[in-house]
């Protein structure tokens, strides 16, 4: 029995892998343009919701090879696995922990018990005491140490506590309705440890109507604490500026007036001078990278927008973890988007061989949700062990990640795709603008003009320009320059509008597609031991700098490539 698992784990084993490879190479024999010029393949190939249209007609896909995937599907027990993450098994096994970020984002009036513990009533608990706390800030009873409102929002986080809140940020702030919430309030992000990150965040802000959002689960994050650190002594300073004649009281009242943590670690947030009810808590079955649905996006989000806001984004990520509770066959996850998208991402990647995965958002609203996936899908799945037979899997997984808004990327790295590497590309963009602008003597809007690229393209990257007929007229030097093969596949996530539920949607969506390609991989997509390996490092450089001088114990640590870097660094810091 045990082999037979074992076995089913090794995709290059798997008869439904050799079946897709052998699709594949058919499929590479037909050109793209003319699988699109099947309307009925068309059709097909894409899944309508109340909010959203996810078509993959552009993919290098039909029917048959559809059908390949949903076998995977079967054969991979994807429903099984995605069953077993949401009821609360530890299938995070390296860390032994649950992998609940779904329970963050269910109702009120739903239960999960772990342990003989409501977890839901947990969540709920935490999220009353922010929805209490923002709008007590928000509306001014809640107020500095002198006394003035509290209208500048730091948060201090990096990684999985940084990136997703500054991209719900980003998506939401120009939405004219959350533009008018968040009036004469400012949320800022502090994440990186340079210097200069810190001198950007504080820089022209009134230090008595600051709140500083320490986020670390242990408040030990050698970043952030640093960074906070620097911002308690930043303040105290502006303070003490001001006010020469602070006492150890108003110290007290500053610290405790104007930072807040969300951490587990209370000993530490109580050494740190924060008040324990200024403490918002979660739990070890929440991921850093997953942890926006948390106090880690609550409560800077709530802050910036008012609970509501929030409340919106939950329902939106609810909503998608609602389709896959209710998909309860393999017809069902033809018409699952998240699973779908899984599914396809691995016929990119590991099936077709495209090793690297660009996403594509029409909106500068989505400018830092490339930022994100990054982090959520290269640290999920930058793995290399199975899970079932604790080996080194014989084949690679995941794809190098990177993006960046259109049309700004078409005018950096779109000619690489164009003529360059094939890709796996992914267009997002929305129906309804948040903002838009059209002057008299222009032919379509702004955003018209940013859509018009948005659906060309897909089909450009597609279709290509190769035909005689198509090169005609163009000098014969030049014909190959102006030669593009086409063939380039994409898909493409079309929203009707962008707001807090569709932000949250999308996410979700993408942290799904993430786990469904860890269960095909057959890998623990929820833990992150190669970031452990750099901090270890670093420890022992940190001592060195601290002496500001390499001894001889010291150089015993390090090669003398390194040695020759840090000797340099350290003449020429000054």
């Amino acid at each position: 029995m045990q082999t037979d698992n074992l076995q089913n784990t090794d995709l290059n084993e798997s008869k439904t892998v050799l079946q897709l490879r052998e699709k594949s190479s058919e499929l590479s024999q037909i050109h793209l343009r003319e699988l699109l010029s099947n309307p009925e393949r068309n059709r097909i190939l894409s899944i309508l919701t109340d909010s959203l249209l996810f078509d993959y007609s552009h993919e290098k896909l039909d029917s048959e090879a559809v059908s390949l995937l949903l076998k995977l599907a079967e054969e991979k027990e994807l429903l099984k696995k995605f069953n077993a993450m949401f009821k609360g098994d530890k299938i995070n096994s390296t860390e032994k922990r649950r992998v609940l970020h779904r329970a963050l984002r269910m109702s009120r009036d739903e239960s999960l018990t772990i342990d003989g513990q409501d977890i839901v009533k947990d969540v709920h608990a935490v999220l009353d005491r922010v929805k209490q706390f923002s709008s007590d800030v928000r509306e001014g009873k809640r107020t500095g140490h002198t006394g003035k409102k509290l209208s500048t929002f730091i948060s201090i986080g990096i990684g999985g506590s940084y990136l997703a809140g500054d991209f719900v940020y980003n998506s939401l702030k120009s939405h004219q309705t959350y533009e008018k919430l968040s009036e004469g309030l400012e949320l800022k992000f502090l994440a990186n440890v340079c210097p200069i990150d810190f001198s950007r965040a504080v820089k022209a802000i009134d230090f008595e109507q600051t709140l500083f959002i320490v986020i670390s689960k242990t408040f030990t994050t050698a970043e952030t604490m640093l960074n906070a650190r620097n911002c308690k002594q930043w303040l105290l300073d502006r303070y003490r500026e001001k006010y020469p004649n602070l006492s150890d009281k108003d110290i007290e009242s500053i610290i405790s007036k104007q930072f807040v943590a969300v951490s587990t670690n209370i000993a530490e947030t109580d050494r740190f001078g924060i008040d324990k009810e200024n403490v918002f808590g979660f739990w070890d079955w929440v991921g850093g990278r997953y942890s926006v649905w948390s106090a880690v996006g609550a409560l800077p989000l709530s802050l910036a927008f008012g609970f509501e806001v929030f409340q919106e984004f939950l329902s939106g990520g609810r909503s998608i973890d609602e389709t896959i509770v209710n998909c309860k066959s393999t017809n069902g996850i033809k018409e699952n988007i998240p699973i779908m998208m899984g599914l396809i991402g691995f016929w990119n990647t590991f099936i077709c061989g495209k090793s690297t995965r660009v996403i594509l958002p029409y909106s500068q609203a989505l400018c830092k949700f490339p930022n994100h996936v990054q982090q959520l899908d290269m640290e999920s799945n930058g793995k290399s062990v199975s899970i079932t037979s604790n080996k080194f899997v014989d084949y690679q997984c995941g794809p190098v990640v990177f993006g960046e808004p259109g049309t700004n990327g078409q005018h950096s790295f779109y000619q690489l795709i164009h003529q360059g590497r094939s890709l796996s590309c992914e267009f997002i963009g929305h129906a309804k603008p948040q903002f838009d602008l059209k002057y008299n003597n222009e032919i379509v809007s702004n955003h018209d003009e940013l859509m018009s690229n948005f659906f060309a393209q897909p089909d450009a990257l597609a279709n290509g320009k190769y035909t005689e007929e198509e090169l005609q007229g163009i000098p014969p030097e030049l014909a190959q320059h102006k030669t593009f093969k086409g063939n380039n596949t994409s898909f493409s996530i079309l929203l009707k509008e962008l707001n807090a539920f569709t932000t949250g949607q999308l996410l979700a969506i993408y942290e799904h597609r993430v786990a469904t390609e860890g269960f095909i991989y057959d890998i623990n997509s929820f833990d992150q031991w190669g970031v452990e390996l750099g901090k270890v490092l670093a420890n022992d450089v940190r001592k060195v700098l601290a002496k500001n001088v390499l001894g001889d114990e010291e150089t015993k640590k390090f090669n003398s490539a390194t040695l020759n870097l840090m000797n340099f660094f350290t003449e020429n810091k000054k």
